[in-house]
This record gives C-alpha cells, sequence and structure tokens, in this order.
C-alpha cells in the first residue's frame, strides 16, 4: 500500500470526505461510493476517512476527464493510491501533473503517458 502521506504533495492537497462529496454532488451516500467503485472518482483512506482529493471535483461534479483515466491506470495494474499519487505528482513528460494537464485539456496526452505506464 502507498502511504500518500509521505509524498510531496500531499500536505498541499485540499481533501473532501464522502460528506462533503453527498453535499457538493447532490447524491446520496451509496451513489459516492457506487462513483469511486467505478473510478468516476479516485479515494483512499486518510486518518481512516475515506476522502477523494478536491481537484478531481470540477464546477459541482467528477472531472468528467479523470474516469477514462483511472481506468486506463487500473488495467495497467495501478492501485487507487498509486492512481491518486500519479494524478497529483509532477509527471516529467507532461511538465506538470497529470490532472492539472487533464484541466489544461490534455486528455489524450494524459492517457497516452497513462497507458505507457508499465
Amino acid at each position: 500500500m502507498t502511504d500518500l502521506s509521505q509524498k510531496p504533495w500531499f500536505a498541499d492537497a485540499e481533501w473532501l470526505t464522502v460528506p462533503d462529496l453527498v453535499e457538493m454532488l447532490g447524491v446520496s451516500v451509496s451513489r459516492v461510493h457506487r462513483l469511486v467503485e467505478e473510478h468516476v472518482l479516485l479515494a483512499t483512506r486518510v486518518g481512516g476517512v475515506t476522502k477523494v482529493p478536491a481537484v478531481f471535483v470540477v464546477d459541482g461534479e467528477p472531472m468528467h476527464e479523470l474516469r477514462g483515466t483511472a481506468t486506463v491506470l487500473a488495467d495497467n495494474g495501478f492501485t487507487d493510491d498509486e492512481a491518486i499519487d500519479w494524478m497529483l505528482s509532477v509527471e516529467e513528460s507532461l511538465g506538470t501533473s497529470p490532472v492539472e494537464a487533464l484541466r489544461a485539456g490534455r486528455k489524450a496526452e494524459v492517457r497516452r503517458v497513462a497507458q505507457s505506464l508499465l
């Protein structure tokens, strides 16, 4: 298991709990869990509480580009923690973190890099 608290980006990350997501997205707790199961959102446990990086929610909705990228990473054997770490860490070939590249509209490039990770 990856200890995300030791990663350089961790201290600057804003986290959303399941109750935060229920309120923000206007859905039920079971729907939030389903979004995580379906890789629409990536979650981890921080201090024993399930949390999602706030950067994965844009304009009150899960970032649309996240699901396909999360699926590519899962298909390459990444755990959710490893996928979160990759998404929030600076990726040298992108010149920024993959999540920031996605937010900038560089979905194809991010997924190409994600597919090359084996």
